[in-house]
């Protein structure tokens, strides 16, 4: 099924009513607005584009004229008066992708109508349901799935649409989007030759090829082919026949040809990332940031580089979008200064750069450690891997460095995780090995009234102070210093283990959850 979440739209339904020609066309717009406002806030403001966005809206009318939620008793009893009305459930769907620089969107919508027909009910009937409260906060003043069922005689149309989302006609324009049925396609057929002459190798011999006309026809894969007999005169009058297939994509079906290009992806997908990693590592887009737009020869000679070299990296990264390219220079993109300068405010700097020096040696070594079963950090670095860890914390320079990669990767991800399960009924949770507390900073934001315990290393914790937000809710995330595989763990009601556990091997693992199962409370 599709994995969703609902999000409020924070759009003011203020549309003025007496514009638009008919009342759907006012769902409609307003519906749309909803679901831009919702995709645009996600992306800008929670750094997070959806894949899909669908956006709501209900209006109920009679004879042309929209009903709002009631404003009181009197207007309720005005409206169930009423002995018909049609209630429309616009829906939009809209396709959002993210674009290096900005949002772009498709929009698809449609209405859905149904004709609801009252009873005739009794005033003491009709008020003892106004009484009930339930028609307030329903536009028509009726919810056909609670008490207001008992008002309608009939429907015509979609029930689901009564009661609030036409999902029979949303499926259908979901599959349309997504699963559309295959279109039927026209194929040629060869093109008609009468003879090909004097292709004989000797004299006095004389082969040719002749197309029959009119023999074109689908195959049974569906594919168009042409019946193209060989002659040859010395073959004692016996003809061989035999089908040439004119298939699509140089010999291979459309659904072939997709994922060989999507292997070709993969193949050539390590050349973006040394691009990145290489110009991220000579700080090219903070050079860019300062000063741009700027020469292949200028930042050459700013970061101390050849020219050619320089002018082809940075030609790499405009392909790949992260750099623009005009007749004055290069400069970065909106996301380049984002997410790839040093400074920029969900940097990542941090975390290509170890990427780069750190993952990078250790992916090279794939093909051994699958042949072993084994880490490679010995043939990568020389060093097993607890000695390394041990480096990143000897070396105030290391230990910054590492520190800065794990919290960009922690600051652009917190969201997502903090909201991938509902946590609110947790007063307190500990984040075993958090680091600078980028994910703590985030819970608390998100659950105020949650309490995060940050525990990790004494080097660590001595070390985070640079990474510290300022705001309300500081105050509610703590840090504790200790090793969880030695020392006790501080109590909470909820444990959090965020990329921590693919670094150590299985028995190491068990003994840690082993270790937070023994101090979890029930439930």
């Amino acid at each position: 099924g599709l994995r969703f979440e609902v999000v409020p739209s924070w759009f003011k339904e203020t549309l003025e009513k007496s514009s638009f020609a008919a009342p759907y066309e006012y769902a409609v717009e307003t519906a749309k607005q909803k679901a831009l406002e919702v995709a645009n806030r996600m992306h800008v403001k929670h750094l997070r584009t959806p894949d899909v966005v669908i956006g709501a809206d209900t209006i109920v009318t009679v004879d042309e004229q929209i009903l709002e939620k009631p404003v009181d008793k009197q207007d309720a009893y005005r409206m169930l008066s009423r002995s018909v009305v049609l209630r429309f459930q616009m829906c939009i769907l809209s396709c959002f992708k993210r674009s290096y620089d900005q949002l772009e969107t498709e929009v698809t919508d449609f209405y859905e109508e149904t004709k609801v027909k009252f009873s005739d009910l009794s005033e003491e009937l009709l008020w003892e349901y106004i009484h009930s409260g339930e028609p307030m906060d329903k536009a028509g003043g009726y919810g056909i799935q609670a008490l207001g069922g008992m008002l309608v005689e009939y429907i015509h149309g979609d029930f689901l649409n009564v009661v609030g989302f036409p999902l029979n006609h949303f499926c259908k324009k979901l599959a349309e989007l997504y699963c559309p049925l295959p279109k039927h396609k026209k194929y040629d057929s060869i093109p008609s030759v009468d003879t090909f002459e004097n292709l004989s190798d000797g004299e006095g011999e004389s082969s040719n090829f002749t197309e029959h006309k009119g023999a074109s026809k689908l195959d049974s894969s569906g594919m168009s082919s042409s019946r193209i007999t060989y002659n040859s005169e010395n073959s004692s009058g016996v003809r061989t026949g035999f089908m040439v297939p004119l298939e699509n994509q140089n010999g291979v079906s459309e659904s072939a040809a997709k994922l060989s290009s999507k292997i070709l992806e993969l193949m050539d997908g390590f050349r973006a990332s040394k691009a990145l990693f290489v110009a991220s590592k000579l700080k090219m887009f903070d050079h860019l940031k300062d000063k741009g737009p700027l020469k292949a020869v200028d930042i050459a000679n700013e970061v101390g580089t050849s020219v050619c070299g320089t002018e082809r990296l940075l030609d790499a990264c405009a392909a790949l979008g992260l750099l623009e390219k005009t007749a004055q220079g290069y400069s970065n993109t909106d996301s380049a200064n984002t997410y790839l300068t040093s400074d920029g405010e969900y940097s990542l700097h941090g975390y290509i750069i170890h990427s780069n020096d750190h993952l990078w040696p250790l992916f090279t070594n794939l093909e051994s450690a699958v042949k072993e079963g084994s880490r490679q950090n010995h043939r990568a670095f020389g060093k097993k891997a607890e000695d390394l860890f041990k480096d990143y914390y000897h070396s105030q320079e290391v230990k910054q460095r590492f520190m800065a990669a794990m919290h960009s990767i922690a600051h652009l991800t917190a969201r997502d995780v903090a909201t991938a399960f509902d946590l609110s009924q947790f007063k307190s949770a500990c984040d075993l090995g958090g680091c600078t507390g980028a994910l703590a900073h985030e819970l608390v934001q998100i659950y105020p009234n949650l309490k995060v315990t940050v525990f990790d290393l004494p080097e660590v914790i001595a070390n985070i102070s640079y990474f510290q937000p300022s705001g309300q809710h500081t105050a509610q995330v703590t840090f504790v210093s200790g090793d969880f595989f030695k020392d006790n763990l501080p109590e909470a009601d909820l444990y959090i283990l965020s990329r921590v556990l693919h670094d150590w091997p299985d028995e190491k693992i068990h003994m840690l959850l082993s270790k937070i199962s023994a101090v979890c409370k029930p439930g």
